[in-house]
């Protein structure tokens, strides 16, 4: 059996999503908390010693977005560069993909920790080819703990599944706003070491975690070609491949 299905394929052509459960082997899943954690200790570090509560979309003990810290960490780089993030990526974007970005999302135990309804093409500012997200629950997701809820394409009412919304600034949090509509999107109910994979044209948004204990997730994202900034004069993101001519290409040293 592939691990993705010609339904969730097609699903995800449809809707902008699928979900893997339980896909990711609990030994990885541990490996990859850990290390997510040694890297919120030190986010902890680095804020304190400039005095600051907020940093961007960051914001001290309640949420935490922690990226580029994969090159520390050969358990992040091989789990990126996998035969099972290779396979999703063969089923979504085709026979050629890159390594786009990836960063940890971590909510701490507050109520005030949502994140606001968004496509991560938006954070991007420009036209680009969509790409993928692969939100890799570390923790079982609960509405209680501040899962991610997803908005199918086919209720988020714009015209082309290609559209990249205007997004605004919401001005509290720092977080960019794409829709405001009042339906409450698919929460993913999960245990720990699902993906939910979906495109960056998806809107997508987290509740607050009302728990005592840490929501964690990593996001891993892959682009079928190399996206570059506005002016088309050097890359936006990344662009490390993992698939070449359909086969996968070995974890950088």
């Amino acid at each position: 059996m592939p691990l993705v299905s010609p339904e969730q394929v097609e699903q995800f052509q449809r809707e902008g999503y699928f979900i893997l459960e339980s896909a990711i082997p609990a030994a990885i899943v541990d490996a990859l908390r850990s290390e997510c954690m040694r890297f919120v200790e030190a986010r902890d570090r680095e804020m304190e010693a400039k005095g600051i509560t907020t940093d961007h979309i960051t914001h001290y003990k309640k949420r935490y977005f922690i990226h580029g810290r994969d090159a520390d960490s050969p358990i992040m780089t091989e789990f990126l560069f996998s035969e099972l993030m290779a396979q999703i990526c063969r089923a979504t974007l085709g026979d050629t993909a890159y390594l786009f970005h990836e960063q940890y999302v971590v909510k701490a135990a507050d109520t005030d920790s949502k994140f606001a309804w968004h496509q991560d093409s938006g954070y991007v500012g420009h036209y680009h080819r969509a790409y993928l997200s692969c939100w890799c629950a570390l923790d079982d997701m609960s509405v209680e703990n501040g899962t991610v809820y997803i908005l199918p394409y086919s209720r988020d009412g714009r015209h082309s599944t290609d559209e990249i919304i205007d997004h605004t600034v919401e001005e509290r949090t720092n977080d960019k706003v794409g829709y405001k509509g009042d339906d409450p999107g698919i929460p993913a109910i999960v245990p720990a070491g699902s993906i939910v994979v979906f495109s960056s044209r998806t809107f997508h948004r987290s509740g607050p975690n009302m728990t005592d204990k840490y929501r964690r997730c990593y996001l891993a994202q892959y682009s079928a070609e190399p996206i570059m900034n506005r002016d088309g004069s050097e890359l936006w993101g990344r662009a490390e491949p993992i698939l070449r001519d359909g086969e996968r290409v070995a974890a950088p040293a």
